[in-house]
């Protein structure tokens, strides 16, 4: 496939006249990359943007080691690193070539010489664009705040976990069940019923007493339990606001 009928099949140039596609695609480079090797890395300056000819790259958040955070795979057909076209500003994202892979680079200088020749291009280009930033701060927000949520349970002590634990037991049908079970069953074996030396007869000070410490212990503990998610909740916005920066 030629490189006019690769650009006809993106979203990107699907408004643009097969007169046009001609003329830009004069001006596309072809790149090579050897799987394993980093296209660009998030802080990099963006001055192009790739479709992929042949082969599969993978855009994601750096992290240590295994610990990056996916985005989203691209495979032949598919454009990326598109708003270096109209900014010179660092990548919000990192690109890596999972198989060796054949790119077509469209530079920013070469997009701009033909806008200048071109100007009704301008138009669908960027409805285009519009459509694909909404995807792409969707995917960063759902993706970035299910990461932090996920390290902020790795990272918690067995006192959240057990405070955790008897919120979410005392909220449940199960909780008052085994009371009513276990209040029942208390009352049956010290009523002198079933036997004739109750350990806790009647007014059943031991079970009081039981029922005391078992009520102030869960108070404390269900408290730090909703301070800790209302504390998640409150910090929410700011995970999401964060991690809606453009990808380029």
């Amino acid at each position: 496939m030629d490189t006019a009928s690769l650009l006809r099949s993106i979203t990107l140039f699907e408004g643009l006249s097969d007169e046009e596609l001609v003329s830009l695609s004069n001006g596309i480079k072809v790149r090579t990359f050897a799987a394993g090797t980093l296209i660009f890395d998030r802080g990099d300056v963006g001055t192009a943007a790739y479709v992929v000819e042949s082969g599969d790259v993978n855009i994601h958040l750096p992290g240590a080691g295994s610990s990056r955070i996916s985005l989203k795979d691209i495979a032949r057909g598919e454009f990326f690193g598109e708003l270096a076209l109209f900014d010179d500003e660092p990548r919000s994202a990192s690109a890596l070539a999972t198989t060796d892979v054949v790119l077509l680079e469209l530079s920013h200088a070469t997009l701009g010489i033909f806008l200048e020749r071109q100007p009704r291009a301008a138009a669908a280009i960027l409805r285009t664009m519009s459509t694909r930033l909404r995807e792409t701060n969707t995917l960063l927000s759902s993706r970035a705040a299910r990461n932090v949520d996920e390290e902020l349970d790795k990272n918690l002590t067995w006192g959240d976990r057990l405070a955790d634990a008897v919120a979410d037991l005392n909220g449940s049908w199960k909780f008052i069940l085994l009371i009513i079970a276990i209040t029942a069953g208390w009352c049956v074996v010290n009523t002198g019923l079933l036997t004739t030396a109750p350990f806790d007869p009647y007014p059943y000070q031991l079970f009081n007493l039981a029922l005391a410490i078992l009520v102030g212990l869960q108070g404390p503990l269900i408290v730090m339990s909703q301070n800790r998610r209302v504390g998640r909740i409150a910090h929410a916005p700011m995970r999401t606001s964060g991690s809606t920066s453009r990808t380029r």
